[in-house]
């Protein structure tokens, strides 16, 4: 276990209009006085400290996110290619990967300077867009996801998928888009979208279509080090890319996107008691219905 010098540099992000961000900031504030913590927020939040450093991505110990999942996404896309550790604050409602609320703040920093933690280590993905003309696009970094799928009003759209650096065809997808999903992806939109849920520490990865237009198009779990190519084949569609839901860019036929495993890992901080599992069973009501009893989770 990391010991305190580890985190004494603390990096702060967060959406400065959450309802009560400012309040928990200011009992950070007053902990980090009392711990002798270093503090560097974000440009936007750097208004509500006084004399805190500058944020940088390489400089902090460890990464504090305020907010939702959405939130730890994007703080945990700014450190990854650092490996540094995330704990997520949540300020919202459902919260999957955020691991405490505001007011198990001072307690899980003691947590930490104590040792009392574990880091549960998360691989990344890697996405780009090669042009028709063959011109390669930015390399985005994704800790759930990457999604193509149909922008505006258009149609439903028709996807070639290949595995492989020898380009093994899967076959064509006629969907409305497809999901490209890491195991810690595998309770967002691929979730929603009928793929299966993954535990975090399995090497794989997920191609879950979206509302496919055939029986016999169906999810996908692949080994963590397959190369995914998807080319589009639709003339007349607008597909859009977007990685873990914040950022990405629209493809035109002929474009092919590529998704593979990325080097970046990160560890999200959790603490005695916290595990996948009883947080499918808190936050998303796993098995809740099940009961002891006749075997048909009435309990009679």
């Amino acid at each position: 276990m990391p010991d305190r010098a580890s985190f004494r540099r603390i990096g702060i992000v967060g959406q400065s209009r959450d309802p009560g961000l400012e309040a928990v900031l200011g009992h950070l504030t007053t902990l980090a006085e009392r711990h002798d913590l270093e503090l560097y927020p974000e440009d936007g939040l750097r208004e509500l400290f006084e004399g805190a450093g500058e944020f940088v991505p390489g400089r902090p110990d460890l990464l504090l996110t305020f907010g939702g999942d959405g939130t730890l996404l994007r703080g945990a896309r700014m450190v990854a290619a650092h490996h540094t550790p995330v704990l997520g604050v949540n300020l919202g409602h459902l919260g999957f990967l955020t691991s405490i609320r505001p007011d198990e703040l001072e307690s899980s920093l003691n947590a930490l300077i104590d040792g009392e933690y574990w880091l549960d280590t998360r691989f990344t993905l890697e996405a780009y867009v090669i042009r028709r003309d063959g011109r390669e696009g930015v390399r985005y970094i994704g800790l759930n996801d990457a999604v193509l799928h149909k922008g505006g009003f258009a149609r439903v759209i028709r996807l070639a998928v290949r595995l492989g650096e020898d380009g093994d065809e899967v076959g064509a997808y006629s969907a409305d888009g497809l999901i490209l999903a890491t195991p810690t992806g595998s309770t967002a939109y691929s979730l929603s979208a009928g793929g299966a849920i993954v535990a975090p520490s399995m090497e794989c990865l997920l191609a879950t279509p979206i509302s496919p237009h055939t029986l016999a198009v169906r999810p996908l779990i692949l080994p963590a080090d397959t190369r995914i190519e998807v080319e589009i084949h639709e003339p007349s569609a607008e597909v859009v890319l977007t990685v873990d839901g914040q950022e990405g860019e629209a493809l035109t036929p002929g474009d092919r996107l590529l998704v593979s495993r990325g080097q970046a890992t990160v560890p999200l901080v959790r603490f005695p008691g916290q595990s996948f599992f009883t947080t499918l069973r808190r936050k998303l009501h796993w098995g809740a219905g099940s009961q002891r009893g006749d075997g048909r989770g009435n309990g009679a």
